[in-house]
């Protein structure tokens, strides 16, 4: 077994060279230390695009995601998000076709979409570029030593068993992390995983043929422009086959299909449903029968082939949650999915890792760069944000899914877009839940449920009075009625 100690007074090891990992040893590496970044995948550019393990359920950018790149370094957060598509709300879509838009913002703020694996390769491309050591088909056998200096040994694509010495070891590997479960064997750590009831499948919507597309080059252009985002987006024009400045959603109540804009104009789309309807279609036939009657707009600009296809040959995803804690053990410490994996239905997942390694950083900042007592005052401090957001994940998925249709919803939706928005000119401060989580990065995710749940009690205090006030001037009219018999 090799042993192969950093020549470094500060080693930082890595695990996970996925978006959140990249983003650590990016902020580590800024900072002068010495970094080192691992990942049981091959290196991305030794790979065609059928051998690359992508998940395409796109990203949604939100204001913790760009608040936490910017908060590295301002010039590589413009590099990577340079091809986001901004989406300014959502759009839903009913069975017959119809189409209703749904802001998302009080003053036109945007969530913005962007390629899951094009991400990862810009900050995989970002780190290469940094002092950092990065080792691809290493897989993670064993975390020793975390009271002292961690020691990591990895078995190589040749079989051999490497080992590496750090000062200081972070896991970023994901919901299934090893990091985690060889961190746990020495530590007292709460975990539980729940897989609920519910499968993904991926599908695709193809940019409109190009004999079409000159006739929109205008509109959506202006579109693209007029949003502020940074970045050569001429590219785009004209390709789209729906509006590229929404999430377009179809909600089902017991499934949805959802649908982002890409670059190069398709729509990265997704079907999700319990699995007891995925799994009783026999033939694709059926499958393609049942997209036609919940669907039919999408399945139009899908095709049926393509529904075919997918149907035999694209895997169906399984989703999970994990929650863990704590979160260190001595010179260890996990982020991200590996510490909070959560469903994707707040797309939040990738903002809230990122915001991991934002508040890390500052954290060792706050503790005059004792990383040991930062990682423990992290695991504390960012507990109560971390089951916030998994919950609000959770919840959101009946949002999505059923209440975008709820004339309740709808009128809760504009009483909280008006308060918000000119609450302030007759002192009330008033936000929207989502306001809160996906554009205030200075808000935490357990701050915006707490206002949340006060803005509610307000609310019901005001729809009580207003049921009393109907109820008492019904009881005087009656009374008025019976005295003049």
């Amino acid at each position: 077994m090799d042993q192969e100690p950093l020549d470094t007074h500060t080693g930082i090891g890595i695990v996970g060279a996925g978006l959140v990992g990249c983003l650590a040893a990016l902020a580590f590496a800024k900072k002068g230390y010495v970094v080192s970044l691992f990942d049981m995948r091959a290196d991305p550019r030794t790979l065609d695009r059928s051998q690359k393990n992508l998940r395409s359920i796109n990203l949604a950018v939100s204001d913790r995601g760009i608040r936490a790149l910017k908060s590295v370094d301002e010039e590589m957060a413009s590099r990577v998000l340079e091809h986001i598509i901004p989406m300014k709300g959502r759009m839903i879509h009913d069975r017959d076709g119809g189409c209703e838009s749904q802001v998302y913002g009080l003053f036109g703020e945007c969530i913005n979409s962007i390629d899951r694996a094009y991400l990862n390769e810009c900050l995989l491309q970002e780190v290469r570029q940094a002092d950092v050591r990065v080792f691809f088909d290493h897989k993670l056998k064993s975390v020793r030593n975390l009271d002292s200096l961690p020691m990591l040994t990895f078995s190589t694509l040749g079989g051999e068993e490497k080992t590496f010495e750090f000062d200081y070891a972070i896991g970023a590997d994901g919901a299934f992390s090893q990091f985690r479960y060889q961190m746990q064997r020495s530590m007292r750590m709460s975990f539980s995983q729940q897989f609920i009831d519910m499968q993904y499948l991926e599908l695709y919507i193809p940019p409109k043929p190009q004999a079409t597309c000159e006739a929109d080059k205008v509109e959506i252009r202006d579109h693209i422009h007029s949003s502020g985002t940074p970045g050569d987006h001429d590219e785009l024009s004209g390709q789209f086959q729906m509006d590229p400045g929404h999430l377009h959603i179809w909600p089902r109540h017991d499934y949805m299909l959802i649908a982002l804009p890409n670059k190069d104009g398709s729509f990265t789309s997704t079907f999700f449903s319990p699995w007891k309807v995925i799994e009783s279609f026999k033939t694709d036939d059926e499958f393609v029968a049942f997209f036609w009657a919940n669907f039919p707009d999408a399945t139009k600009l899908m095709g049926e082939e393509h529904l075919r296809s997918a149907y035999h040959e694209n895997p169906r995803g399984s989703l999970m949650q994990v929650d863990c804690f704590p979160y260190n053990n001595h010179r260890a410490i996990i982020i991200g999915d590996a510490a909070h994996a959560m469903v994707p239905f707040y797309g939040q997942g990738m903002n809230c890792g990122f915001e991991d390694v934002r508040v890390l950083m500052e954290t060792i900042q706050q503790c005059s760069g004792d990383i040991q007592d930062a990682f423990a005052k992290f695991s504390e401090s960012r507990r109560d944000d971390l089951v916030a957001i998994c919950q609000l994940a959770m919840d959101n998925y009946t949002e999505m899914s059923s209440k975008v249709v709820s004339p309740l919803y709808l009128m809760r939706k504009k009483f909280d877009y008006f308060l918000g928005k000119y609450g302030h000119y007759v002192g009330v401060s008033w936000l929207p839940l989502y306001t809160m989580v996906s554009f205030r990065h200075d808000i935490p995710y357990s701050q915006a449920i707490s206002t949340e749940r006060r803005q509610q009690r307000i609310l019901r205090g005001v729809q009580t009075a207003c049921f009393a006030g109907f109820f008492g001037y019904g009881v005087l009219r009656a009374l008025e009625y019976w005295n003049r018999r």
